[in-house]
C-alpha cells in the first residue's frame, strides 16, 4: 500500500486525539438529531424507533471511514489499498473468524458447562417421557429450531445487539481510531489501553436513558452504568488488541458479536462447582493461548521490510514502530 513514509509524514497526536474524540461525540450524538436537530415526530414505534438509530449509526460510521481517509497519509485510494487500511482483507478470513472466535470462547467455558447442566437437568426430570426419535420427532425439533433462528431475524433488538451495534462499533472504534492513534506516533500498546476509553465515553448516554426511562434512581442508575462502562473498557482492551495483532477487524467483530450473544461470562453457580472450574480452567486456556492464537503471522501475507504486518508502521517511523511493538 502507497502511503507517505517517514515520521514527518504522519498524523500529529493532537489531530488523532481531537479525531477520534470528535468521531465518539458524532456517534452519539446523531442518534439524538432525528428529534432535536431535524424535529421528526416521535417514532410510533419500537421498531421505528430502532430503524431511526440504524439509520443514524449506519451515517456516522460512513462519515468516519471517510474523514479517517481523509487524515491518514494515504496516497493510493484503490479500494483494496484503502480497505486494508482498516483492517478489511479477503486473505486469512478464516483465521481471522475462527481462532479468535476459539479464543473468546474460552471465557465462557463455565456458561457453557452451565447450560449442560441446565439441559442435563431438563432431561433427568424428563426421564419418565419417551424421547422421540422419529422422523416426526426429529422434523418438529428442526422446525423449532428454524422458527427460534427466525425469531430472531425478525426481532429489531436481535438486529440491534447482534449486527448493528457490533458493526458500527468495530468500524468506528477500531478501524477508525486504531490507526489514527497508530500514525499519531502512539505505542501499539498504549492505543489499546487508549482507544477503549473512547469507547467506554460513547456509551456514557444510556446513564440518561437508564435513569429517565427506567424510573430508576441517580444512583441505581450510575451503579449499572458505571459496571456497562467498566465492562465496555475491558472487551474494548481486548478487541483493540486482537486488532492489532491481526490486522483484520474481522477478528474484534466476530469475538464482539458472540460476546452480545453470551453476555457475560458465568463464573458460579450454587447447583455446581464445576461451572467455577470451567471458568478458571477457561481463564487459564484463555491467558496461555492469548499470544499465541493472535501471532501475526497466522493471520497475514508476510510483507518485506514491515514489523507491524498490516503496513501502519509505514506511517511512522519504521524503527521506532519495531520497538515500540
Amino acid at each position: 500500500m502507497e502511503v507517505d513514509g517517514g515520521a514527518g509524514d504522519g498524523v500529529s497526536v493532537s489531530v488523532a486525539v481531537v479525531a477520534c474524540t470528535a468521531m465518539t461525540i458524532f456517534y452519539v450524538a446523531i442518534l439524538y438529531s432525528p428529534t432535536l436537530i431535524l424535529r421528526l415526530p416521535p417514532p410510533t414505534s419500537f421498531k421505528s424507533y430502532m430503524t431511526r438509530r440504524f439509520i443514524c449509526a449506519g451515517i456516522s460510521t460512513v462519515v468516519s471511514l471517510l474523514v479517517c481517509a481523509f487524515i491518514l497519509p494515504i496516497k493510493s485510494w484503490e479500494t483494496p489499498y484503502l480497505l486494508s487500511a482498516y483492517g478489511i482483507h479477503l486473505h486469512h478470513t478464516w483465521e481471522a473468524v475462527l481462532l479468535p472466535l476459539f479464543l473468546t470462547s474460552l471465557m465462557y467455558t463455565g456458561s457453557f458447562l452451565l447450560k449442560f447442566f441446565s439441559l442435563w437437568t431438563l432431561l433427568t426430570e424428563q426421564s419418565g417421557q419417551q424421547i422421540d426419535l422419529s422422523l416426526h420427532g426429529i422434523k418438529t425439533a428442526l422446525q423449532n429450531f428454524i422458527n427460534w433462528i427466525h425469531s430472531h431475524l425478525c426481532n429489531i433488538s436481535s438486529w440491534r445487539l447482534y449486527i448493528v451495534a457490533p458493526l458500527t462499533e468495530e468500524l468506528v472504534f477500531r478501524a477508525c481510531m486504531i490507526p489514527l492513534l497508530l500514525c499519531g506516533g502512539f505505542k501499539p500498546y498504549t492505543v489499546i489501553l487508549l482507544s477503549p476509553v473512547f469507547f467506554s465515553l460513547a456509551h456514557l448516554n444510556h446513564l440518561l436513558e437508564f435513569y429517565m426511562h427506567q424510573a430508576s434512581s441517580f444512583l441505581k442508575a450510575c451503579m449499572v452504568v458505571g459496571f456497562q462502562l467498566g465492562y465496555t473498557v475491558i472487551f474494548g482492551s481486548y478487541a483493540s488488541f486482537l486488532f492489532v495483532r491481526t490486522g483484520h477487524i474481522a477478528a474484534p467483530l466476530v469475538s464482539h458479536m458472540f460476546c452480545n450473544f453470551m453476555g457475560l461470562p458465568a463464573f458460579f453457580s450454587p447447583r455446581t462447582r464445576m461451572v467455577s472450574v470451567g471458568f478458571v480452567a477457561g481463564v487459564v486456556g484463555f491467558v496461555y493461548l492469548l499470544f499465541p492464537l493472535t501471532s501475526p503471522e497466522l493471520y497475514n501475507h508476510k510483507i518485506d521490510n514491515c514489523k507491524c504486518w498490516h503496513r501502519y508502521c509505514d506511517w511512522m517511523s519504521l524503527r521506532e514502530y519495531a520497538v515500540a511493538y
